[in-house]
Formats: C-alpha cells, sequence, structure tokens
C-alpha cells in the first residue's frame, strides 16, 4: 500500500522512471564485501539511467540514529528507522541499496513484511569469518578479538544467517564486478516497466 494519501501512485512513479521502486537489502558480516558492492551496485544501476541511493552506516548513524549505541536493543532500532526511510524511499520510486551487518532475522523480517512483495531482495553477503578477519580494513575485528570493541557481530555477538534470501553472494569467490552483476541479472525482471513519457 502507499505510505501517504497521494493523487500519484507507485504505478504512476514506475511508469515515469521506467522501473519499480524496490529495496536491495544487503546484509552480512563486517568486511564482507557489502558497501564494495553497494557502491558498485549504484554506480551500474545509475548507469542505466534508473534512479537509486545507498543507506549505509556512515549517512545513516551520523544523522537519524547518532542516538544509538550497538546493544542488541539499539542495534534492532537503527534497522527499524533504517527500514522506515528505505520503505518511505522505495515508495516514492527509488531503488534503496543498504549496507547494514543487521545480524538478527527478526529485524529483516520485519522489515520485508512491510515492503510490496517483490520490492524487498535480501542479499546475503556470505564471506567466511577468518576471511573478513584478514580483511578486516577498519582493524574492527583486531579490536573486537582484544576486547576493546564489546558486541562486535562474529566475535562477541551474534550474526543470524538468512535463511530463505532472494540472493546469496559468495564474496570471497566472485569478484565484486562478478557480484553486482549478479544483482542486475536478479532485478532485470522485477524492476522494469515499459516508461511513460
Amino acid at each position: 500500500p502507499d505510505v501517504a494519501k497521494t493523487k500519484i501512485t507507485a504505478d504512476d512513479r514506475a511508469l515515469r522512471n521506467g522501473h519499480k521502486g524496490a529495496l536491495i537489502w544487503l546484509t552480512g558480516l563486517s568486511a564482507s564485501g557489502k558497501s564494495t558492492i553497494a557502491t558498485e551496485l549504484e554506480a551500474e544501476l545509475f548507469h542505466h539511467h534508473l534512479n537509486c541511493y545507498v543507506l549505509d552506516g556512515d549517512n545513516i548513524r551520523q544523522g537519524l540514529c547518532k542516538d544509538l549505541g550497538f546493544s542488541a536493543k539499539d542495534r534492532a532500532e537503527n534497522i527499524r528507522r533504517v527500514g522506515e526511510v528505505a520503505h518511505l524511499m522505495t515508495d516514492g520510486g527509488l531503488i534503496v541499496i543498504t549496507t547494514f551487518i543487521s545480524p538478527y532475522r527478526a529485524d529483516r523480517d520485519s522489515i520485508r513484511k512491510a515492503i510490496e512483495p517483490n520490492e524487498f531482495i535480501e542479499v546475503f553477503a556470505k564471506c567466511p569469518l577468518e576471511v573478513c578477519e584478514k580483511r578486516d580494513p577498519k582493524g574492527l575485528y583486531k579490536k573486537a578479538r582484544a576486547g576493546e570493541i564489546r558486541d562486535f557481530t562474529g566475535i562477541s555477538a551474534p550474526y543470524e544467517e538468512p535463511l530463505k534470501p532472494e540472493l546469496i553472494l559468495e564474496t570471497d569467490k566472485f569478484s565484486v564486478a562478478e557480484c553486482v552483476a549478479q544483482i542486475m541479472d536478479y532485478i532485470k525482471d522485477l524492476i522494469y516497466v515499459e516508461k511513460r513519457a
């Protein structure tokens, strides 16, 4: 259903844009490749004249969620807020790409329920913990192992893998370009509509 009463429907926006709104929800451990894939996916979508935007921890936690920490309760609230914003953006016709660890299955599932069928695309950036630790671009795993970071997903806090994601990207086996191509291939039949002038 449309989020707000308006004379412009989601179908109207899709016909104008040439594509439907969608939420591509990238989930996975820290350093599994989510942000890198999202950045390249956004560029690919934009290159194909699709309206898109990336929501990630940097642009969300500096504003909308700057009052939240990293406890289980705060993580759930962070994801709830992201889901609400993403829902509004997809209703407005954008393809939204999120790059949140989002470790709890129930939080991801609640967002799925709020989005129209076929508009929530859960993408699991699957990467072994040991590979993520070797990558560790921000040194977070090292700090977590040293006890300097509490409640760190994969080390001292759980990560619940998706049970039935739309896509699983084995980011330790495929290049970023190959992962982006897999997403593009998956969404092409879901989002495109014949454009109306």
